[in-house]
C-alpha cells in the first residue's frame, strides 16, 4: 500500500475540503481505492461505513482508522429499511418531539428519528451492499403509484405507549412493498430480509412516566396527521458491535495524558457500554470512538449524551410518491433530515423489539405459530456468590470442622449446614461453598429477574459447589426451584491454571448434590466431561474450551427455549461471550485485568442477532448488585478495656 504521506499529497483531508455532491459511482470508487493500494476488504468497509459517497470520504475513513483494532474484522454492518416522513408532517412530528422532550424529558421514543419500520434488522456482507441498494431502487420503481397517499394514520394511546398506526388495508400494501424488497434483496444481494410482521406505525412516545401521559396525549392530539407528506423508503446501517451501547457526542477537544486515554475531537461520537465501566474512575468513562475505532478512558464532562441514530449511515433514499431519490448524496449520518436540516434524533424503533406485545395487545397483528422462531435467544452469564474461603480465609475448613469431621458454624455468615462429601470434609479446601450472604446475593438476582418478567428456560453451571449453590438460590428467587433443573457442566469450570496444587478439585457428583436437596439434573450428560479437563491448561485451551461448550449449549437449547443462564466464574463472563460475538480473544494479560474487576453475581446478557449465529452484548434485564465490606467484629477485643 502506498505510504500515508503520498496518499495525503493526492487527496485533500476532509476538514480542508468543501462538501460537494457525489459524482463517482460506488463501483468506480472501489476501483480507485484498489488502485491506490488499499486491500479490497478495507476499501469495502470504508465505503459502507461512509455510505459509498466518494473516494475522499472513504480515504478519510481509512486514514483515521489506521490503528483501529477491528479494521480487518469480517463482521458486517447491520441494516434496516424504514419509511420516513418529510415535508409538513415531518415538521408536525418534529414539533411534537421537541415539546414532549421539553415538557416531560427524554423517553425511549427520542432515540431514533420518526419512521415506520418495514423490516427487521439484518446483516449484509460489505461486498453486497451496492446490490442491496439497487434492490431497493428496483422495488420502489415497481411500486410507483401503487401506495395510497396520504397514508391514513390513527392515534393510539395506552399507559406506556403513544403512536400513529397505519390503517390496516394500507398497511398490507406497505407490507407487500417490504416483501418485494426482501425478494429482490435475496435475488440480487443474497441476503435474508425479514419483513415487519407487526402493525405498522410511527411511535410518538414510549417508556414514559405515568404522570406524563396527559401532557403527552394532549401534544399528540395536536399533530395534524393529514398534513402533506412525501414518504421516503430509506436503507440505514449501524455498526452491530455498538447496537446496544450508549451514544455520546464529543463537545470539547482532549489530548490524552496517559496511554489508556482516548483523544477527543469535537463532533466525534463515542460508544459506551455499561459493561465496560468497571475500570473507569469517578468522572471518567470508557468508550470507543466512531471516528477512529480506538477505545480508552475519557473525561465524562467532555461529552454529552446523543441519540443512537446520530451515527447511522444512509445507503439509499427513494420517494415512494414520485420515485425520486432526494438524499442519496447526503448519506454520512442518519442524523440528517432529507430537507437538509439537522435531525433532532427523535424516535425509537420500538417495534424492532418484541416489546409491543404487552403494550397494546388490542392492536397486535395475529401471527402464525411458525413465526415463533422470531423470538431472539438470550444468554445470561453470571458469576457465583460470595465464597467462604475469601471471607474467612483459606484455613476456614480447619476452623469449622472438629476432629470427627463435624461442621461447626462460628459466624452468622457461615451456612447453617453443608452437604456431606463422600471423600471427606477436606475436599472443601478446593471446592468451597458460598456464604449466607452469597445465598442472599443470588436470591436478590433471582427476585430481580422475576420482577422483570424474565423466565429462565435452561440453567447450566460449573461443577464448583459455589456455582451450583448460586444457581439454586437464583432459581429460588425466580420461583423456579424444582421446576428448572441445574445442568452441571464441567466444561464451564474456570481456567485450571488458577487451581493450586497438582490436581483438580474433587467435585460433588450430581447424584449427591441432588441428595442434598439441590435441584440438579442427574440425567444430564456433559459436553465436556471431567476427564477431559487438565491441570494447568494453557490460556488458549481454556478460551477454546469455554467457546466450544458455550456454542454447544446454545445449539442444544435453540429449538427448545429462548433463555439460557450460565452460572460459573468471573472469567466466564468474558470467556463465554466474547467469541460468540465474532470477536477475537484478548491476550491473557488483558483478560486477567478484566476478570479481576468482575464482582460476585456479576451479570451480563447476550442476544442472538436474528438467525445469523452472531451474538451481541445487551443491557441485562436487572440492575447491578453493589454492596460494601463488613469486617469481622470481636466485641471482647474492641470494647473490653484492661
Amino acid at each position: 500500500m502506498a505510504a500515508k504521506e503520498e496518499l495525503y499529497a493526492k487527496v485533500t483531508p476532509r476538514r480542508q475540503r468543501q462538501t460537494r455532491p457525489s459524482t463517482i459511482k460506488h463501483g468506480s470508487t472501489l476501483d480507485v481505492l484498489l488502485s491506490m493500494g488499499f486491500p479490497k476488504t478495507r476499501a469495502l468497509k470504508a465505503l459502507v461505513s461512509t455510505g459509498g459517497k466518494n473516494v475522499q470520504a472513504a480515504c478519510d475513513w481509512l486514514f483515521s482508522h489506521v490503528d483501529d483494532p477491528f479494521l480487518d474484522d469480517p463482521l458486517p454492518r447491520e441494516y434496516v429499511l424504514y419509511l420516513r416522513p418529510s415535508g409538513p408532517l415531518l415538521q408536525q412530528l418534529s414539533h411534537f418531539w421537541q415539546q414532549s422532550r421539553l415538557s416531560c424529558g427524554k423517553n425511549k421514543a427520542h432515540n431514533i428519528f420518526p419512521h415506520i419500520t418495514l423490516c427487521q434488522f439484518f446483516m449484509c456482507a460489505d461486498g453486497k451492499v451496492e446490490a442491496m441498494s439497487d434492490a431497493l431502487q428496483t422495488t420502489v420503481a415497481k411500486w410507483k403509484s401503487r401506495i395510497p397517499m396520504p397514508l391514513p394514520l390513527e392515534l393510539y394511546t395506552s399507559s406506556t405507549f403513544i403512536g400513529l398506526f397505519v390503517e390496516e388495508q394500507v398497511a398490507e400494501v406497505l407490507k407487500g412493498f417490504a416483501a418485494d424488497f426482501a425478494t429482490e434483496a435475496a435475488a440480487k444481494a443474497d441476503v435474508h430480509v425479514e419483513p415487519h410482521k407487526k402493525q405498522l406505525h410511527v411511535t410518538l412516545a414510549y417508556h414514559f412516566q405515568a404522570s406524563h401521559l396527559p401532557i403527552l396525549e394532549k401534544l399528540a392530539k395536536n399533530v395534524d396527521v393529514s398534513s402533506g407528506c412525501d414518504w421516503l423508503a430509506v436503507l440505514f446501517s449501524r455498526d452491530i458491535r455498538f447496537a446496544n451501547h450508549e451514544t455520546l457526542q464529543v463537545m470539547y477537544p482532549y489530548v490524552p495524558q496517559n496511554d489508556d486515554e482516548l483523544e477527543l475531537v469535537p463532533g466525534d461520537f463515542i460508544f459506551m457500554s455499561p459493561v465496560e465501566q468497571s475500570s473507569a474512575s469517578e468522572g471518567w468513562v470508557y468508550g470507543t470512538s466512531l471516528g477512529t475505532g480506538l477505545s480508552g478512558l475519557l473525561p465524562e464532562n467532555y461529552v454529552n449524551r446523543a441519540d443512537e441514530s446520530d451515527t447511522w449511515v444512509v445507503h439509499g433514499s427513494h420517494s415512494v410518491l414520485n420515485c425520486a431519490s432526494p438524499s442519496n448524496s447526503g448519506s454520512t449520518v442518519g442524523g440528517l433530515l432529507f430537507d437538509g436540516k439537522l435531525n433532532d434524533s427523535l424516535l425509537d424503533s420500538l417495534m424492532d423489539s418484541p416489546g409491543l406485545t404487552g403494550l397494546c395487545p388490542p392492536l397486535q397483528v395475529s401471527r402464525p405459530t411458525s413465526q415463533s422462531s422470531l423470538s431472539k435467544m438470550r444468554l445470561f452469564v453470571c458469576r457465583h456468590g460470595e465464597r467462604m474461603d475469601v471471607v474467612f480465609g483459606k484455613h476456614w475448613v480447619t476452623q469449622c470442622f472438629d476432629s470427627k469431621g463435624r461442621y461447626i458454624r462460628s459466624n452468622l455468615n457461615m451456612p447453617s449446614n453443608l452437604p456431606a462429601r463422600s471423600g471427606g470434609h477436606r475436599d472443601y479446601d478446593k471446592d468451597c461453598p458460598i456464604t449466607v450472604f452469597g445465598s442472599t446475593q443470588a436470591r436478590l438476582v433471582g427476585e430481580a429477574l422475576l420482577e422483570s418478567h424474565t423466565t429462565i428456560d435452561f440453567v447450566y453451571c460449573s461443577p464448583s459447589l459455589r456455582c451450583v449453590q448460586t444457581a439454586q438460590h437464583i432459581l429460588q428467587g425466580l420461583q423456579q426451584e424444582g421446576k428448572t433443573k441445574i445442568r452441571v457442566e464441567p466444561g464451564l469450570f474456570e481456567w485450571t491454571k488458577w487451581v493450586s496444587g497438582t490436581c483438580l478439585p474433587v467435585w460433588i457428583p450430581p447424584a449427591e448434590l441432588a441428595a442434598a436437596n439441590l435441584s440438579v439434573d442427574t440425567t444430564y450428560r456433559p459436553h465436556i466431561p471431567i476427564t477431559k479437563l487438565a491441570v494447568s491448561e494453557s490460556y488458549d485451551t481454556y478460551i477454546s474450551r469455554s467457546f466450544q461448550v458455550t456454542r454447544e449449549i446454545l445449539a442444544e437449547c435453540k429449538a427448545l427455549g429462548n433463555t439460557v443462564l450460565i452460572v460459573a466464574h468471573a472469567s466466564s463472563l468474558e470467556a463465554c461471550t466474547r467469541q460468540i460475538q465474532g470477536l477475537t480473544p484478548q491476550n491473557s494479560k488483558d483478560f486477567v485485568q478484566v476478570v479481576r474487576k468482575i464482582p460476585y453475581l456479576g451479570f451480563c446478557a447476550c442476544e442472538e442477532m436474528g438467525e445469523t449465529g452472531v451474538w451481541q452484548l445487551v443491557d441485562p434485564p436487572i440492575l447491578p448488585l453493589t454492596h460494601g465490606p463488613n469486617h469481622s467484629f470481636n466485641w471482647r477485643e474492641m470494647l473490653m478495656q484492661d
